[in-house]
């Protein structure tokens, strides 16, 4: 057995196999995402889903499956699971075995034939490679293709028109083709000679029955320009390409067999959490950025200074970390970043994520003690964000005379729960947030810190005055003695006290405001109340607000997101702050945590973590099947584990 296979007994389950879904990019924004058993259960299911920047720069569904069907002596066995109105195109019958190691493998038996289909992307090219293998057959075979093509924005769907280009134009060992003109052409070849039969058609009515749970339109017309066949002998193998420049057909097999190579085995938890970060790594235009999540998510501040750190530094991969915090400081305007894409209409209503690109900087000199360069490369953006905070930037953010951050504007949500319904906040959060002003002083903390390393004098005695009355004006507005815990915001009417993980950053971060005592306050009502084997919850359940399962439309998803859902990347913060406390005492807690995610490995998202889990037990995983902070925190909990079992 491999480390994450299933079996005949499970892939035929469909109610166990529809809920497995693997995720693979080509980190360059490029991804394949499908079920274990190749049944698309989601509008973001595809083979080939590409960014497509000269139509929108968002990700495009362009092949959207390719069929198998194995014929012998004229008759034919149709591999390919499709959910149709009231019926299941039922190849899954046919699975014997799935693994994942080194790559998504599928092995099929159909009588006295086996027959095993492999899957990669190729690293940072818009390429699919599919490679069938007859591993054993006792009469003549022949293999057929059909590619279903959807060519559509992936948040959207696509219904059969007479607007689809028909046509199409020979390629080596294969063709060229797209429904419609804008587009770019899908070339589709094989490492060997194969027979195209033209046979447009559309197939109506396919079904996605994830999106159908979440109140969607779930329903697509997906076009088929004909199909591939082609005998295939015992111990045969033939590679299919789908990409969208020609390929050298001839080079398929070697490219196949280098791609293999350069993937680090799935065969133990830590790869797989390393194999999963780099997915979201995306180089592309000479940009490095980091995918928020699959399959749905796209670049997001917040997210990836949050993750930055988990995804390259805990792993060893400082360079990267470096192209990242290039790229991202690029983005700055007004002290502030983009919140979800770089587009100039893309909004940057995030009042935490310059604090968080900070933190990331921070704990980059941490990783690798390179003062001096960072501040020379970095120091003039860092500077930008806290002046803007100290005099005022966009969404009314700005320093008050209590020397705290105010900020928020009716109908935003500023904060990294930032769920809006109806135009309205579910969290609206507006005015002094404890995490905003834990980041506002860490960072003046550690900007200190640094300048003293390089001398800089003068930034010395702009700043050296504002942490003591920070701090003093933080216990005053947040703590309470009575309460024994950090309100979550004030404003200008009351203290909200809400028990909530965002206070476990103010004892969590390098530099805290808190004493050993309000530390451990802190830390133990965070433990008692939100601590679950899957992450924090977002809200107490002892809260009458508190919402214990995620689930319904987007409305009542998105009302109980911040509700009492679980969050795994909280799990790296709260995993410091009860180390600072109870220290040697406290890691066999810490490790507990850490190794209770291997379980998740082999669930919804196949060897990676998902965004959320709901907040009452069983803890059922739900959201993205893969997101960049609940994996990148696992893996600097890894690293904090590590580098505190070394030094204790």
């Amino acid at each position: 057995m491999g480390y994450i296979e299933f079996n005949k007994t499970e892939l035929i389950n469909l109610k166990y196999s529809l809920s497995k879904e693997f995720i693979r990019s080509n980190r360059a924004g490029t991804y394949a995402s499908g079920t274990i058993i190749n049944c698309n259960t989601r509008k973001y299911h595809g083979l080939l889903i590409c960014p497509l920047d000269k139509i929108d720069g968002q990700n495009h569904v362009l092949l959207s499956a390719l069929d198998e069907t194995i014929i012998q002596r004229d008759k034919e066995f149709h591999l390919a699971v499709r959910k149709y109105p009231g019926i299941f195109h039922p190849g899954h019958k046919y699975l014997r075995d799935f693994n994942t190691n080194p790559i998504p493998t599928l092995t099929y038996r159909v009588g006295g034939v086996i027959f095993r289909k492999e899957m990669l992307l190729v690293a940072e090219e818009d390429q699919v490679l599919i490679r069938y293998t007859l591993v054993d057959a006792h009469s003549p075979t022949t293999i057929r293709l059909h590619p279903f093509l959807a060519f559509r924005n992936m948040h959207h769907l696509n219904k059969a028109n007479l607007s689809v280009n028909t046509k199409y134009f020979d390629a080596k060992n294969g063709i060229k083709t797209k429904m419609y003109g804008e587009y770019p052409y899908l070339y589709m070849q094989t490492s060997k000679k194969t027979e195209y039969v033209h046979a447009p058609d559309w197939f109506y009515n396919v079904e996605y029955s994830e999106e159908e749970k979440r109140g969607y339109e779930f329903k697509e017309d997906l076009f088929v320009p004909g199909y591939f066949e082609f005998p295939l002998k015992k111990g045969e193998s033939i590679i299919f390409s789908g990409s969208l420049t020609e390929a050298a057909p001839t080079g398929l097999t070697k490219k196949f067999t280098s791609e293999i190579n350069k993937r680090i085995p799935r065969d133990n938890f830590e790869n797989c959490l390393i194999n999963s970060a780099q997915q979201f790594i995306v180089r592309r235009n000479n940009e490095t950025n980091v995918i928020a999540g699959f399959p749905w998510y796209q670049t997001a501040g917040r997210d990836t200074f949050i993750s930055l750190p988990g995804l390259t530094l805990a792993i060893g991969d400082n360079k990267t970390a470096k192209a990242i915090l290039d790229s991202s400081s690029k983005l700055i305007k007004d002290g502030l970043f983009k919140n979800m894409g770089n587009r100039p209409e893309d909004k940057d209503n995030s009042a935490d994520a310059p604090l968080w690109y900070i933190w990331a900087l921070q704990q980059y000199v941490y990783y690798t003690k390179d003062y001096k360069n960072v501040w020379r490369d970095y120091g003039k953006h860092l500077k930008s964000i806290l002046e803007h905070y100290k005099k005022g930037t966009r969404y009314n953010i700005k320093m008050h005379e209590n020397n705290l951050i105010f900020a928020g504007e009716k109908g935003l949500a500023l904060t990294w729960m930032d769920a809006i319904v109806n135009g309205n906040p579910v969290t609206p959060r507006t005015g002094f947030t404890v995490e905003i002003n834990a980041l506002w002083y860490n960072s003046i903390v550690f900007a200190l810190e640094i300048a003293d390393k390089v001398k800089d004098d003068k930034f010395i005695n702009q700043w050296k005055k504002y942490p003591e009355l920070i701090k003093k004006s933080f216990i005053e507005t947040f703590w309470s003695d009575e309460r024994k815990y950090l309100a979550d915001y004030v404003d200008e009417h009351k203290k909200n006290w809400d028990v909530r993980p965002n206070q476990i950053f103010a004892a969590s971060l390098p530099y805290s405001m808190l004493n050993k005592d309000q530390c451990k306050l802190v830390t133990d009502v965070v433990k008692n109340e939100l601590l679950t084997p899957r992450g924090l919850r977002s809200l107490s359940p002892k809260n009458k607000q508190y919402i214990g399962i995620y689930q319904g439309n987007q409305e009542e998803r998105d009302k109980a997101y911040h509700q009492g859902t679980v969050f795994p990347w909280l799990i790296a913060h709260f995993s410091e702050a009860y180390l600072k406390i109870h220290k040697k005492s406290g890691i066999n807690l810490i490790k507990e945590l850490y190794l209770g995610f291997e379980d998740e490995i082999a669930n919804a998202g196949i060897g990676t973590i998902s965004e959320i889990y709901d907040g009452n037990p069983p803890h059922e995983v739900n959201g993205a099947i893969s997101q960049a902070w609940s994996v990148a925190e696992l893996l600097r909990l890894k690293y904090i584990i590590d580098k505190f079992e070394e030094n204790n």
